[in-house]
Parts: C-alpha cells; structure tokens; sequence
C-alpha cells in the first residue's frame, strides 16, 4: 500500500472509530441526562443524519480542490468538533456537538473511497477497498472496545476526546501529502452540485446501487446501533463487556479483508452477494435466539464477514456510477447509507418499547437476506451499464 493509501487507512481508523464509539455509551449518556435510550440514541441518528447529508457537500468538494486535501480539512475541523462534546452540559448540547462531528468526519472514508477508484483499476477495485477497509473496520472494532473501556473508566466525556485528538494528529501527518497532491481540473465541476446529482440519479443503474445502499443501512446499520444497549438490557453486561462483544463484528470484517481478493476471485461478485446476505443474516439470527450472550460473540463475527461480503460489492459498483465525479457519485453513495441508518435507527426506536429487541433484529436478519438476493438479480444489468459508460468514454476520446 503506497503512502497515501496508508495515511488514508489511518484516517479511515480514526472515522471508523467515530462513527462507533458512542453504541456502547448510550446507556451511560441515558443515565447521566435522565433519559431513556431511545431518546439517547439521538448520538446516534444525529450523528448518523450529519455524516450522511453533507456527504452532498464533500463528494462535489473533493472533486473540485482534490480528495486528498478535502479530506485534510475534514479531519482538522473533525479534531475540534469531536473534542467540544466533552463541554456538552445537556443531551441536546451533546446532539450537537455530535452532529458537527458527523459533518466533519463524513469526509474522510467516502472520499478516501473515491481517491481509491481514481487511482487503482477496475479488476482489481475491489481487493483494493477490502485492503482499505481494514484501517476503517479497525476503527469500527476500536470504537466500541473505547466507548466501552473509557466509558467504564473515566466517562463518556475523555471518551469523546479521544478520537479528537486523534483526527487532529492524522491531519497534521496528512498535510504534506495532500500539499503536493496534483490540483484537479475545476472544467465541468460546478460549484451548485444539485444539477449534478439530478443527472446522477436519472440512471436505472445509479438508482438501484443507491437504493441497494439505503435499504442496507436502514436494515443492518438501523439494528446495529442498538445492539450495545440489548446486551446490557438481556445480559446485564458492564460497558467494556458490550465494546468487547461489539468489537467481534469488525474481526469478522477483518478477517473478510484478509482473504478477500482469492474469495473475490473464486466467488465473484454475484456468490458475494449471496454468500453474504446469507451469512449476515444467519448471524443475526443467531443474536436473536442467544440464550447467553457467549453465543453472540461468534455471531456477530459471521455478521461481520457476511456484511463485508455485500457491503465491499455495493462499494465497488458505486465507484463506477460517474467515473468523471466519482467524489459527487462516491458521496451520494454514503449518503444512502446514513440516509438508510437514519430511517432505520428511527423506525426501531418507535418500535422498540412495544416490540422489543430481539424480534426487530430477526425482521432485520430476512430484511437483508431478501435485499441480497435481489442485488444480485440486480448485477448483470449494472454489469451492462458499466461496459456501456466505457465505450461512450472511449467513443467521446
């Protein structure tokens, strides 16, 4: 991996971390504001809804003063925001501080995806954004154990200090790199990105990636944050317990990193889909039905592989949506997903006192192996499209 692509990795940790360090805090932030968990989980769709949005915002930016120095931007303003939480005096103050975090940290992974389909070919994308995910997916197993480790030892204030610092630090080593990162040409970037994205959306090919992706987040990454406050609520667990069990989902991603490229190859992307959908969904199930909460550390290591599996193929074909704005269509992509997590996160907390939680992570579990199967119904038409954009590329030179 070349330099940037480390430095990259390293940013991807940091946001990683961000995005889950507050799933195992939300019973400790319900307690101190006297609150329930569900309004709590505002850190959650706040922050979910913020990283989502502005997504909008940085694709187009990325594109038009380079990905890299973007990204340098976000991770300083994403330093401050990140560390202000720990100020917060009341639930809403903290939902905002965490919804500027979600603001600033959006930049990082989605244009780091970007830079990755502008630098690396089309065959071997996808082992390239396996590779890159384990510095993001670290950061996903790195959040949960630090919300849960800090949490039970100093608070969830130092907690959220904590990733600040960090994002500050990586700015400064990313600096130099993005200093000397060529400029690109602003011809056909506007400064209006909405018209683009219209464009964008008008293809058949476009809106079955983005709609794959929402329904994604909203079925898996909906349940997913409430995972740390089931086990508390079935298990009685001590927060480090939770960030420990939730840590296991980024092994599993991990360990689908590791051996993505001969998996790739040998399964393609249409066993990919399949294989994952069923494998996450098998996990999940699996937490449903847990008599002990020994039973869900294996789980929700499959549910780790089997989510990586789907999500790392929905990645690689949005890469190929606009290859002239892959940052715009990289960014509309993220967007989905937290456009996604937000309705789901939203749907569960009104569900969840009347239907509880292990009913709502088995809904989840058939949700996302119904969506599976029909992405992959879904491939050979996006194949076509693909090869299509190609030749009117080449036809245009």
């Amino acid at each position: 991996m070349n330099r940037p692509l480390l430095l990259l990795g390293v940013a991807g940790f940091v946001s990683g971390t961000t995005i889950r360090l507050a799933e195992p805090l939300l019973p400790r932030v319900a307690e101190d504001f006297d609150v329930g968990v569900g309004r709590a989980s505002v850190l959650i769709w706040g922050f979910a809804i913020a990283y989502g949005l502005f997504q909008l915002v940085h694709g187009p930016l990325g594109d038009r003063i380079g990905k890299l120095r973007a990204i340098t931007i976000g991770t300083f303003a994403a330093g401050l925001a990140c560390a202000v939480c720990a100020t917060a005096t009341s639930l809403p103050a903290l939902a905002a501080f965490r919804f500027l975090s979600g603001v600033t940290a959006g930049a990082v992974i989605p244009l780091s995806l970007a830079y990755v389909g502008d630098t690396v070919a089309f065959g071997e994308r996808q082992a390239a954004l396996a590779r890159y995910l384990i510095g993001t997916l670290s950061g996903q197993v790195a959040g949960p154990l630090v919300g849960g480790i800090l949490g039970d030892a100093v608070g969830w204030r130092v907690t959220f200090l904590v990733p600040g610092v960090a994002f500050v630090l990586i700015g400064v080593l990313l600096t130099p790199t993005a200093r000397r990162s060529p400029r690109p040409s602003r011809d056909g970037v506007p400064l209006n990105p909405l018209p683009g994205y219209a464009r964008l959306v008008r293809h058949r090919h476009v809106r079955v990636v983005l709609g794959a992706t929402a329904l994604e987040g909203a079925l898996f990454m909906g349940i997913y944050g409430y995972l740390g406050a089931f086990l508390r609520h079935e298990y009685a667990l001590s927060y480090t317990a939770i960030g420990l069990v939730l840590a296991s989902f980024g092994c599993g991603g991990i360990a689908y990193a590791a051996v993505a490229k001969p998996l790739i190859r040998r399964l393609g992307q249409p066993g990919l889909v399949l294989g994952g959908g069923a494998v996450v969904a098998g996990g999940l199930l699996v937490v449903a039905l847990a008599p002990s909460w020994i039973a869900c550390v294996p789980a929700l290591a499959l549910v780790g592989v089997g989510f990586f599996m789907l999500h790392t193929t929905l990645q690689t074909r949005a890469t190929e949506m606009a290859p002239e704005t892959r940052g715009a269509a990289v960014a509309a992509f993220a967007a989905s997903i937290f456009f996604g997590q937000t309705v789901g996160v939203g749907i569960i907390a009104a569900l969840l006192d009347g239907v509880g939680y292990r009913p709502l992570i088995a809904v989840s579990a058939g949700g996302l192996l119904v969506l599976a199967t029909w992405f992959r119904l879904r491939l050979p038409e996006l194949e076509r499209a693909r090869l299509g954009g190609q030749a009117s590329a080449h036809a245009e030179r």
